[in-house]
């Protein structure tokens, strides 16, 4: 088996780390690169389950792991951390497709010329009023708070 010509990145530290650097999205995946002071070219993917089962999740890393190979010892950044994030459209793209989209997205983070920054995520739940302890004991259905008398239920 030939030697990597990068590392790979495996401590959470340093994917959260590369979240603060450079973000180029495409429409395949999201590209992260971050300056990691002298440790090298170092390359990490990350596809979560909403991307599909786990033999779709395989098979999109197995297809970015080729095209780090391939792309990072030429085009990639000296003594930066990359992550590559697999989007939804990422295992449908035909690979020449993903691998100009990676070019690009490399020329992108050289330049400094990456996205702006995420604003706040949207969905997020303000925090619970009431403890698990309390749940069930609220007001009844249609009727008020301790009363006992049951509703109809319709047949």
């Amino acid at each position: 088996m030939t030697q990597t010509p990068y590392q790979i990145l495996s401590q959470r530290s340093d994917f959260l780390a590369a979240n603060k650097g450079t973000r180029v999205a495409r429409a395949g995946f999201v590209l992260l690169a971050n300056r990691n002071a002298g440790k090298g070219v170092r390359a990490g993917i990350t596809v979560t389950k909403r991307i599909g089962n786990a033999v779709v999740r395989n098979r999109m890393k197995r297809r970015f792991r080729a095209l780090l190979r391939e792309l990072l010892p030429e085009h990639g950044l000296p003594d930066t951390d990359h992550v590559l994030i697999g989007r939804e459209n990422g295992i449908e793209r035909d690979f020449s497709l993903l691998r100009d989209e990676l070019v690009a997205a490399l020329g992108r983070a050289r330049d400094g010329k990456g996205d702006p920054p995420r604003g706040p995520r949207r969905g997020k739940r303000p925090p619970r009023k009431h403890s698990s302890a309390d749940r069930g004991k609220g007001q009844a259905k249609g009727g008020q708070a301790g009363s006992s008398v049951p509703e109809p239920v319709a047949p």
